[in-house]
């Protein structure tokens, strides 16, 4: 391949999630491969304003496709958010001899990228990683389906409890604007209910549902809540509603909270993860930029970043259906 690109930096930056580590593999040794250098850029952009940065070669990446969170490191950086902050950051990349980087992250982490771009038309590729799958452009995202199997085996446990008891649980989970997570976890586990932000299902729909499931015969039941469902204020409001008006039920919270970024990640995700990297990695040695590496049909795509960002993605009407069905 033809390219002016020689060395190349490789960052994290937003919420970890499991399946970065595996991607960081993927883009420091596909650069290896290629005989290009390889920077590892600490602390996202915060790292890339101080200039913290290590030469990165193939066996610098060794046992680390196992490891959940980033071992580059992930910080919010406000600095960056500015001019000043960006112009920072680029005077960086110069003085390190940094040609294009490649950045894991999520919409907040691309956005960023896009307006460095913009601003010093520098190459820049990105890779989806975050654990909600809300992202345009991909059917998947980096730990996504880590996450979601993390879920459905704390669920299996709280469900074991909640049988022994006859006990209600309503069992959080993350997604505070999109129900991915709930949706496919819910039913996979087998969920009684899931509520999600794209559907408002009303408190009474709740009842009605519980009323069905305690005269089929029912002794316990799970009800998935994602964080940003609309039914009732919070989870533990939803909790007092339902021991209000039936009282028949013996009712329990469980917020599942960051354990579900944790964990070592899927044999998917770190598939994924490998896949990506390769094609961020050679994306920019054909001279692609500001793009988005992504999955559709189990093809690697490439999606313009302004693109990627402007919108979460439509939960599955299909899967809906599938879970209505379930639950009866």
């Amino acid at each position: 391949m033809a390219s002016k690109i020689k060395k190349i930096g490789v960052l994290t930056s937003g919420g970890d999630s499991p399946g970065m580590n595996a991607a960081i593999r993927s883009v420091v040794r596909t650069c290896a491969y290629l005989k290009i250098e390889c920077v590892g850029i600490y602390r996202g952009y915060q790292g890339m304003i101080e200039g913290d940065f290590k030469t990165f070669d193939a066996r610098s990446v060794n046992n680390i496709i196992n490891k959940g969170g980033t071992i580059l490191k992930s910080a919010r950086c406000e600095e960056f958010r500015t001019k000043e902050g960006r112009k920072k950051a680029h005077d960086q990349l110069v003085k390190e001899g940094i040609d294009a980087f490649v950045v894991i992250g999520g919409n907040g982490s691309f956005t960023g990228a896009l307006m460095f771009n913009d601003e010093y038309g520098f190459p820049v590729m990105g890779i989806p990683g975050t654990i909600d799958n809300d992202i345009l452009g991909s059917s998947y995202t980096l730990g996504f389906d880590t996450a979601i199997n993390t879920v459905v085996d704390a669920i299996d446990k709280i469900r074991d409890t909640a049988s022994s008891h006859n006990r209600l649980f309503f069992v959080e989970v993350m997604g505070r604007d999109v129900g991915h997570i709930a949706l496919n976890a819910g039913v996979g586990a087998g969920a009684e209910e899931i509520l999600i932000p794209e559907q408002n299902l009303g408190l009474e729909r709740l009842l009605e549902s519980l009323k069905r499931s305690k005269a089929s015969g029912k002794s316990s039941s799970i009800v998935i809540v994602a964080e940003g469902d609309k039914t009732g204020k919070n989870v533990f409001e939803l909790k007092e509603y339902v021991e209000e008006h039936l009282p028949i039920y013996d009712v329990r919270v469980s917020v599942l909270g960051h354990m579900q970024r944790g964990g070592n990640p899927t044999c998917f995700d770190r598939v994924l993860a490998s896949r990506m990297g390769v094609k961020a990695v050679e994306s920019l040695l054909e001279g692609k930029s500001n793009q988005m590496v992504g999955i559709r049909d189990t093809k690697m795509v490439l999606t313009p970043l302004a693109e990627a960002i402007k919108a979460h993605t439509e939960i599955d009407e299909e899967l809906i259906r599938v879970s209505d069905i379930m639950t009866t």
